[in-house]
């Protein structure tokens, strides 16, 4: 007898696309501040991302995220790795970042690419600015369940829900594991939690590794 190997039918689903902002939702990124003239990449170098996820509640769902169009490609690779991988994204839509007074998680755990702002300097020397663009601010880095992957430096951490994960040593739900860095590896990004010295990003991705 013939045996049918079982699939289950959500992994065979994957599919990404990707569209340049609409006038409200360019509205929507100038509302909340997240886009200003002198920005590095203009809004029309932008992209909704949209992928398939692992959510919390280990089911499927649809997310959003807004990057460069130039990182829409090696993007979409890795996410599908990662929902091969089953990894566990806990929140992640456009409207959690870019939309005034749309509702937001509590948790505020949001995994997101795009941020017009300067490179955030180590929780070692504190400050809110470094005098150079973060990639961010060119769509070409993502954050990844920036809660259960802290930016840490000396024994510190901003974000004091975070602190119990700085302990690396045990992984747990949501925490960037060596096959999410091979993930992101495959297409020449690189990880702030393999950056030298005490000071580490482990929600950091991009397309420099800076």
């Amino acid at each position: 007898m013939l045996r049918v190997l079982a699939v289950p039918l959500a992994i065979l689903a994957f599919h990404t696309s990707a569209r340049p902002l609409t006038a409200a939702e360019r509205a929507d990124v100038l509302s909340v501040g997240e886009w200003h003239r002198g920005c590095p990449v203009p809004l029309s170098g932008l992209r909704i991302l949209t992928v398939p996820y692992w959510g919390w509640d280990d089911r499927a769902h649809t997310g959003t995220i807004l990057v460069n169009a130039s990182s829409v490609a090696p993007l979409s690779t890795v996410f599908h790795k990662l929902y091969d991988l089953r990894f566990p994204i806990h929140h992640m839509a456009f409207s959690y970042v870019y939309v005034k007074g749309a509702y937001r998680p509590a948790d505020l755990d949001l995994t997101a690419s795009f941020e017009c702002r300067q490179a955030v300097p180590s929780p070692c020397t504190g400050g809110t600015g470094t005098g150079h663009w973060s990639m961010h601010a060119y769509g070409e880095a993502v954050d990844l369940n920036p809660q259960e992957n802290p930016y840490v430096g000396c024994g510190q951490t901003r974000d004091k829900r975070a602190v119990s994960y700085m302990n690396r040593s045990k992984l747990r739900k949501g925490m960037v594991t060596p096959a999410v860095v091979a993930a992101f590896r495959s297409v020449g990004w690189g990880w702030g939690g393999s950056w030298t010295g005490s000071t580490h990003d482990y929600m950091h991705f991009s397309a420099t590794g800076h």
